[in-house]
């Protein structure tokens, strides 16, 4: 992305889109009662509450009345079905997981099958968004974590720390191509969750090979553990290397999430929050989500920075936009064109 000398200032950057996560599918409910839905009616609500607070865009994930991430796709749709309803102007994004909570004790932490994932395009009714993993990768979300972020949770229960420390992201090529081809088919939005830059470097090459054709939602996560971690050198250079066309959200976990997002909201750049990233706020003290947005907001205020509508974000977010093939996608996105036959020296648009 390109900064120009003015580009810090709010009235030359596009409004905030924040998204939350408020549905945390690694904790069990004891872990924040307060914060973590468990019934159907406690989902919607804090749909609700993180919108009035500010949030545009919800990361869905769906939890069972005994506590464990939900893995049936009836469950999304009954959910789903309820926020249409109930909060009409976000964004839904179902997290492409699906659950990757252990389903009993001493069991892995895994993502479902491929054949399971692909089932996110046909919920009904569907989702604006799927968020999509780019290269089989390591997930191990224990790596970055204190003994303080983990005080008093399930994750002090060994299994469950383990767990979580060996679990993986299985995300290969035939999968990822397939994957596209059905959401796109579908009118579905995939937004990219990018660990890394050869993770980016991929989907540039999927772009350039015409198997995605649309906007480029990309959220940066840097969570460590096989993914990049929250140092600003690895931040800066993925901002860098991302075209001025796409729409880039900052993630990261705990203690992390606050700083990162204050980054993301002072260079133009959009927030995520919730407690899937975080139940903190200051050290030992915990924090809701809607909490967490409220604070976004307060500090884009201190910032200039408005704060995208539902309606807004939906415009940002260019959703229903479908390009003609790559070369257009190439152009609209800000990659340099694909080299034509016998081209030489370096490639641009016209």
């Amino acid at each position: 992305m390109y900064f120009h000398d003015d580009a810090l200032f709010p009235e030359n950057q596009e409004k905030l889109v924040i998204t939350v996560a408020p549905y945390g599918p690694e904790w069990e409910p004891g872990d924040f009662r307060e914060d973590l839905p468990l019934t159907m009616d406690e989902h919607v609500q804090q749909a609700v509450d993180c919108y009035d607070a500010g949030a545009t865009v919800l990361h869905i994930h769906v939890r069972e009345l005994d506590g464990k991430g939900s893995k049936r796709l009836s469950k999304f749709n009954e959910l789903l079905g309820r926020l249409r309803d109930a909060v009409p102007d976000m964004i839904l994004q179902v997290g492409g997981s699906i659950s990757f909570a252990p389903e009993g004790s001493g069991a892995e932490a895994v993502w479902l099958s491929d054949d399971a994932r692909h089932l996110l395009a046909e919920l009904d009714p569907k989702p604006d968004q799927v968020t999509i993993a780019i290269n089989t990768n390591q997930m191990n979300i224990i790596e970055l974590m204190t003994d303080d972020d983990i005080a008093g949770t399930s994750f002090t229960r060994p299994e469950v720390y383990e767990a979580y420390r060996e679990m993986h992201v299985p995300a290969g090529p035939g999968w990822v191509a397939e994957h596209l081809k059905r959401l796109q088919a579908k009118g579905i939005q995939p937004h990219f969750q990018l660990a890394n830059i050869a993770q980016f470097e991929t989907v540039e090459r999927l772009i350039r090979r015409g198997v995605y054709t649309g906007p480029l939602m990309l959220t940066w996560v840097g969570i460590g553990g096989g993914f990049d971690g929250p140092n600003p050198y690895n931040m800066m250079e993925f901002i860098r290397r991302v075209p001025d066309g796409a729409v880039l959200t900052l993630e990261t976990l705990m203690r992390s999430v606050l700083p990162v997002n204050t980054m993301a909201i002072a260079m133009g750049l959009h927030a995520r929050c919730g407690n899937e990233d975080t139940l903190w706020g200051r050290k030992g003290q915990k924090m809701t989500s809607v909490q967490q947005v409220e604070q976004l907001v307060r500090i884009a205020g201190e910032l200039g920075r408005e704060v995208a509508t539902g309606k807004e974000a939906r415009e940002i977010y260019q959703l229903g936009e479908r390009y003609s093939g790559a070369d257009e996608t190439l152009a609209k996105i800000g990659f340099a064109p694909n080299r034509k036959p016998g081209q030489i020296g370096f490639t641009h648009h016209a």
